[in-house]
């Protein structure tokens, strides 16, 4: 079985933003300069070419492992509970604590 290979979203968003919204560059600049995209960077970046709020598409996001950790990590930093967590990142606060179990943080 192949394992699943996630689209190249680097060259994705640079083709949007060099085509339709070449003003935006500078603003996305510094996420585009990154070796692999998280999925909280796509979503900042989405936000910032688009300025559409991310509730609409909430329901299909998916995490990676790495990713869950970060957020899992920053709520620790900042000594969040999950709602406030849950808001922060704009998830469900049952999403959060599922995390938190598979994870042991």
């Amino acid at each position: 079985m192949e394992k699943y290979k996630q689209p190249d979203f680097k060259q994705i968003y640079t083709d949007i933003i060099t085509s339709k919204y070449p003003h935006k560059y500078d603003l996305c600049e510094y996420l585009l300069s990154k070796n692999e995209l998280l999925a909280l960077d796509i979503l900042k970046l989405n936000t910032i070419i688009f300025g559409t709020s991310e509730k609409n598409n909430s329901h299909y996001r998916s995490y990676k492992r790495t990713d869950i950790l970060r957020i899992l990590h920053y709520q620790k930093e900042n000594k969040l509970n999950n709602t406030q967590l849950a808001l922060h990142f704009k998830l469900s606060r049952n999403t959060v604590s599922k995390w938190r179990k598979i994870f042991l943080i």
